[in-house]
């Protein structure tokens, strides 16, 4: 089934079918159609799968994709035009441009904790891109018949659902660009199956977000923050913060304002809550459980196998060592582990694998010092996750928690080849004479002058400037010879 869907997708892209920016127009407001009519069958899934709440998956998901939508449609003809760039003197007549084109097929594995919005967002710039995507990876049990099977399924966008066999058979394929959304033990083997067809790949991986807590910050604002974005999706979030870093004397605070803060969202039990969510499935509830063995936890801590249930748990006073601090997390855990100042922060990151997103509560002085003397995928000041919203910047890991980058354009440039296009005339020969042999002491001197030219951007300069230059150019053939080397950069004026 995964090679014949293949296939079908490989000759509906040679068919140029997807190309016409009409036809992607008009496949990216079908799918905004899907998502409006559908909306309640989405959430209803979601809620058999993870307990999320009804007003939740708008927030978290649909949402993000609609607006993804309406931007990739408003901006599409911008974004597929040819791009004029500089030139030199001996280009300076011709036609010299970026021509944004699709690769061909391209595979997007999505992932369960977001199964919408990790498959449909990298689809969306896809279509807008003219490629032909078969869709997704594995999805959880409840979606596996969703809407996206009956809607989408086509030889130009086929849906293959399943688990581990069906995605590992889909990598013995040849694609054009894989995209895949997960762990990075996994990615490791994506892009080793990739690397047989030397296919490009994009990995949004994962990895331990850290979030520093400075002692002059607002903390109960903080915490507050934190305690969403840890906890929302019942700590199922690549980019939730993952461990609290702070100074002992603040740390008692932290845990009160945790605390507090979970009342007021969860109530007195969580588990009763319709806004708190499920471990996906026994596997993980097991694997979430046993990483809190040994700690005591100040907050939280109890669980119902039965339901997958693990509450919102705080552990302080973590060991830096501990294999708590080594996994990826992906629950409902929040460890705080302290450090004497920020500087021992920026060592403590710095000694880790680069995380997918960085988390900073502090002033602005302190901000800046630790932007500068770190890295991450992407950072956020005196919030979590919301970085994640704006297509306006691109999202992707560094690293072990990834490469490549997307949302907005980011997407439509990472699924598009860029493809470099010069046009040229078959007049003015006399101005490439001098890089032809037989060649000679002259004629070498002036294709050196020539090329060493500053670059010229034509859109930015009245006409007569192209004039000059392009006489100029002729010139270098036949008045420079017995001249000395002349400094030409009047057109960077």
């Amino acid at each position: 089934m995964e090679r014949q869907a293949v296939q079908r997708a490989r000759e509906a892209f040679l068919s140029g079918r997807a190309r016409p920016l009409e036809f992607r127009l008009q496949q990216l407001h079908a799918l905004q159609r899907m998502i409006t009519e559908k909306e309640t069958e989405i959430s209803t899934a979601l809620k058999q799968d993870i307990n999320r709440s009804q007003y939740d998956t708008p927030l978290l998901e649909l949402i993000g994709i609609e607006n993804e939508i309406k931007l990739a449609t408003e901006k599409l003809a911008e974004w597929a035009a040819p791009r004029h760039v500089e030139r030199n003197i001996l280009t300076i007549s011709d036609e010299v441009y970026i021509q944004p084109e699709p690769l061909g097929v391209v595979l997007i594995i999505g992932a369960w904790n977001y199964p919408w919005a990790l498959t449909l967002l990298p689809l969306v710039g896809a279509i807008a891109a003219g490629r032909d995507p078969p869709s997704p990876g594995p999805p959880p049990p409840h979606q596996s018949h969703s809407v996206v099977v009956s809607e989408q399924t086509s030889d130009l966008y086929p849906v293959v659902t399943g688990g581990a066999s069906e995605t590992q058979e889909l990598l013995r394929q040849r694609f054009d660009h894989v995209f895949y959304t997960g762990s990075s033990s996994v990615g490791k083997l994506v892009m080793e199956a990739a690397a047989r067809h030397l296919t490009p790949v994009t990995l949004e991986l994962g990895g331990k977000s850290p979030c520093y807590i400075d002692r002059n910050c607002n903390i109960r604002t903080a915490c507050r923050r934190i305690t969403w974005g840890k906890f929302v999706n019942c700590g199922q979030t690549c980019i939730a913060p993952d461990f609290i870093l702070c100074e002992p004397s603040i740390q008692g605070q932290v845990v009160d304002r945790i605390r507090q803060t979970l009342l007021e969202f969860y109530g007195a039990d969580p588990k009763c809550s319709p806004d708190y969510g499920r471990v996906v499935n026994q596997r993980h509830f097991n694997r979430v459980m046993s990483l809190m063995e040994g700690y005591t936890p100040v907050v939280g801590g109890q669980s119902d196998a039965s339901q997958c249930y693990i509450a919102p748990t705080v552990l302080k006073d973590v060991p830096p060592h501990s294999r708590l601090m080594q996994e990826e997390i992906f629950g409902p855990l929040l460890p705080i582990v302290t450090v004497s100042d920020m500087d021992d922060a920026i060592r403590f990151i710095n000694e880790r694998e680069k995380p997918l997103a960085l988390y900073i509560f502090c002033s602005d002085k302190k901000v800046k010092q630790m932007i500068e003397e770190t890295t991450s995928g992407g950072v956020t000041v005196n919030d979590v996750m919301m970085h994640y919203t704006l297509s306006s910047l691109p999202f992707g890991g560094v690293g072990q928690s990834g490469m490549g980058r997307y949302h907005g354009k980011h997407t439509f440039d990472q699924l598009s080849h860029q493809r470099a296009c010069l046009v040229r005339s078959l007049g003015m020969e006399s101005v490439n004479l001098a890089r032809y042999p037989p060649q000679d002491r002259r004629r070498a001197r002036r294709v050196r002058m020539a090329l060493k030219s500053p670059l010229i951007d034509t859109s930015k300069r009245t006409f007569i400037w192209a004039v000059i230059a392009t006489v100029i150019a002729a010139l270098l053939s036949f008045t420079l010879t017995d001249l000395p080397l002349v400094d030409i950069q009047i057109f960077n004026s």
